[in-house]
């Protein structure tokens, strides 16, 4: 049996957001959202957290979360940089804009040896799906082909009437395994009850549809592959666009599977996702936080 580690990718700034909201008191005693997340991926059996964040953000992580984390799990700091890369690959000249979530993992290379999953530190994921995680993961193996996972939320379960969000729109054959998954970076419920996305040439997406939330499962196998896309990446994608393109963790898995080399097992939660993608969207995390803690989910003194 695997010991799991938790992977959490928090060196975003949260630019639309206006803040460091990865550390925003927002449970009823101060809690941030991952302070919720840790407990239940503890409650589901993870002992390692694995944090990928700024290096000038360390100080306030420490304080915020890793202090309390340390209680219960081994906690190690990883950071994404734009030095941090295969040898021969460098930056575009001028760029501040981090590489993207694909990037993000690939800077845990050199500390994660053994089957983990991914986490946005901003997003609040239930423990149902915590647990459905850490099963598939404390019992996966590799074989002729690697064997991942993703759990895959209802689109409807995971937006904010207080603009667009970004989703891995996905595709899953009758055996449950992603066959496809599509960035769509502006999705929205329009005013006749709609859900579409409008980038590109736009379209609808039917309610039901499972949607990532950045919650993966893999083995190191999926390290090794993210070295060869960056080296893709950088020489077909990334002189498109210097300053801004970014090396999405979907899509990375959608090459693999595209190529024959991986499966992705499509765990299904029936939880409703919620995080502070806007300003606005902060009454209503602190109200559901609150409720939750009344109805007994989580301890008050979390």
């Amino acid at each position: 049996m695997n010991q799991p580690i938790l992977v959490i990718m928090a060196a975003g700034m949260g630019s639309r957001y206006g803040g460091l909201k990865q550390i925003d008191p927002l449970g009823p005693n101060g809690q941030i959202i991952l302070d919720y997340s840790i407990y239940d991926a503890y409650r589901a059996g993870f002992r390692r957290a694995v944090f990928i964040i700024k290096p000038e953000l360390e100080e306030a992580f420490e304080q915020a979360i890793g202090q309390k984390a340390r209680r219960f799990m081994q906690v190690d700091y990883v950071y994404q940089t734009l030095s941090a890369l295969p040898q021969d690959l460098t930056a575009p000249e001028g760029r501040e804009k981090p590489l993207g979530t694909g990037h993000a993992i690939y800077c845990v290379k050199d500390v994660v040896d053994a089957p983990f999953a991914v986490i946005n530190a901003d997003d609040f994921y239930g423990a149902d799906a915590f647990a459905k995680m850490y099963d598939f993961l404390a019992h996966t193996e590799d074989d002729d082909k690697y064997r991942y996972c993703m759990v895959g939320y209802a689109v409807e379960n995971t937006l904010t009437e207080n603009g667009t969000v970004s989703r891995g729109v996905c595709t899953a054959d009758a055996d449950g395994f992603l066959s496809d998954i599509v960035e769509r970076t502006k999705i929205a419920r329009e005013a006749d009850g709609v859900i579409r996305f409008t980038d590109g040439a736009g379209g609808e997406i039917a309610a039901g549809t499972p949607v990532s939330m950045n919650l993966w499962g893999f083995t190191p196998s999926f390290l090794k592959e993210l070295d060869a896309q960056l080296h893709d990446f950088f020489r077909e994608r990334l002189p498109q666009d210097p300053m801004k393109a970014e090396f999405y963790l979907p899509s990375a898995v959608d090459t693999l599977i595209t190529e024959g080399k991986a499966t992705a097992k499509v765990l299904t939660t029936s939880a409703k996702w919620f995080g502070v993608t806007y300003q606005a969207d902060k009454p209503n995390v602190q109200e559901t936080l609150r409720r939750m803690t009344e109805s007994g989910s989580y301890p008050a003194d979390l």
